[in-house]
């Protein structure tokens, strides 16, 4: 069958049999997308056990986020599964090669491309300023995607600089934000925020139209921002999560506390963000070496 009508036919599953939202839908789009720039296939005849392997590991070589990653992984699965199911494909699943014990660092800018991308929303605009605010609450607090599009005005103290964060298994925890975003989220609460049709929501980023943000709307928001700036690393809203950890450490912050602002029941999972600090510190050290 023509891979693209495949495509359509696969969407229209998630959207009827499985009920899954126009977001969730168009993720897995660009994952698919993504698949076929780097595996040209007309039909689907064409795709091979070994592709799923081969194509993470060059999502792996282009230093792609293990969030993202593993998203690719489970949309091209879910895909593999119903081109079998439909008999669109000769290829059972079990015999698909997926890579295993794949380790991956998440990219990081530095402290100065952090500040470039930072600067990069118009303050001229409404989108502008919560587009500034957004990337300064993100990277001074660490928070996920989608805590951050979720937040509510109620959990916001400006005078105390601190955000209470209803995080994954509705584990609550409180983080500071800092000075820095704390004056681009007023700037945007008092201007841009206050002539907005939905000045009455309870959510604190909202789109032209009053209602919140999507992931992808965002994502994309962040990845034109980058262009813009200049900056080549393949990044994502959450890649300003990984900053804020790494710089943190760098910053010889104790690893508990970040794990803490992070909200991570399991420390190994900050200790990720440990070894990328110790690598940076390591590539610093070395160049100095070079040279004294």
């Amino acid at each position: 069958m023509d891979v693209n009508r495949a495509k359509e036919l696969f969407f229209q599953h998630l959207r009827v049999e499985k009920g899954l939202s126009s977001d969730t839908i168009l993720s897995y789009a660009y994952d698919l997308n993504e698949f076929f720039k780097e595996f040209k296939y007309n039909d689907t005849e064409e795709i091979q056990p070994t592709d799923i392997g081969d194509f993470i590991r060059i999502q792996s070589k282009k230093e792609m986020s293990t969030a993202t990653i593993a998203r690719r992984l489970s949309s091209l699965k879910n895909f593999y599964v119903f081109l079998e199911k439909e008999d669109f494909v000769h290829v059972p699943m079990n015999e698909v090669e997926i890579p295993k014990g794949m380790k991956h660092l998440p990219s990081i800018l530095s402290v100065e491309q952090v500040e470039k991308l930072l600067e990069a929303p118009d303050l001229d605009k409404p989108e502008g300023e919560r587009d500034r605010a957004m990337l300064e609450i993100m990277y001074a607090s660490g928070l996920r995607v989608s805590e951050l599009l979720s937040l509510k005005m109620k959990n916001i103290s400006l005078e105390r600089g601190i955000i209470t964060v209803i995080g994954k298994g509705s584990k609550q925890r409180k983080v500071p934000f800092g000075e820095f975003a704390k004056e681009y989220l007023v700037r945007y609460l008092e201007h841009g925020r206050k002539k907005n049709p939905g000045a009455r929501s309870e959510i604190v980023f909202l789109n032209r139209y009053g209602k919140p943000l999507s992931r992808q709307y965002f994502f994309l928001q962040v990845k034109k921002y980058a262009e813009m700036v200049g900056i080549q690393e393949e990044i994502s809203p959450h890649t300003l999560r990984h900053c804020f950890a790494t710089h943190l450490l760098e910053s010889s912050a104790d690893i508990r506390t970040v794990q803490e602002m992070l909200g991570h029941s399991n420390i190994a999972t900050t200790q990720i963000y440990l070894n990328i600090s110790t690598r940076r510190i390591l590539e610093a050290y070395d160049l100095y070496s070079k040279r004294k």
